[in-house]
C-alpha cells in the first residue's frame, strides 16, 4: 500500500510531466511566432502561447503547494519540439502551423490519459488544464484548415 509521501511524490511526478509538456509548448509557440509575419495568425498564436504560459504557472503553483519542486525545463519533449519546429522554420509558416497543431494533438491525448492519476491530478486536469488544451487545440486545428 502506498504511503501518503509516495502518493504525493507520484502526484508531483505526474504534474511535472504535464509541466514539461507545457514548457515545450511555450518554447515551440515562441519559435513559431518569431517565424510568422501574418498579423492575424500571429494574434492567434500569441493567444495560444498565453494559454500555455498560464498552464505553466498553474502547474508550478500546484506542485509547490504539494511540497514538490517544479521542473525548470521541458526535457526531451522540448528537444523534440525544437527539432520539429526547427524543420518547420526551414519550410515556412504552413509547416510551423502543422507542427503546432501536432503538438496540440499530443497535449490533448496526454491530458486525456489519466489512468494512473490520483484525485488531485484529475481535478486540476478536468477543471483547468484539459478545457484550456481543448481551446488551443481547436484554435490550431482551425488555423491549419484555413491554410489548406
Amino acid at each position: 500500500m502506498d504511503t501518503q509521501a509516495q502518493k504525493e511524490n507520484k502526484t508531483v511526478g505526474q504534474l511535472n510531466h504535464f509541466l514539461r509538456g507545457e514548457l515545450s509548448a511555450v518554447e515551440t509557440y515562441k519559435q513559431a511566432i518569431a517565424k510568422l509575419t501574418d498579423y492575424a495568425k500571429l494574434q492567434k498564436l500569441e493567444q495560444c502561447l498565453l494559454s500555455h504560459e498560464e498552464r505553466v504557472s498553474s502547474l508550478r503553483r500546484k506542485i509547490q503547494q504539494l511540497g514538490g519542486n517544479p521542473e525548470e525545463g521541458s526535457g526531451l519533449w522540448g528537444s523534440f519540439a525544437m527539432l520539429v519546429e526547427g524543420g518547420a522554420k526551414l519550410f515556412g509558416e504552413n509547416a510551423a502551423i502543422n507542427a503546432l497543431e501536432s503538438g496540440e494533438d499530443h497535449g490533448l491525448a496526454d491530458y486525456r490519459d489519466l489512468k494512473e492519476a490520483d484525485a488531485t491530478v484529475r481535478q486540476l486536469v478536468s477543471a483547468e488544464l484539459l478545457p484550456a488544451q481543448m481551446e488551443t487545440h481547436a484554435a490550431m486545428s482551425r488555423l491549419k484548415k484555413e491554410l489548406n
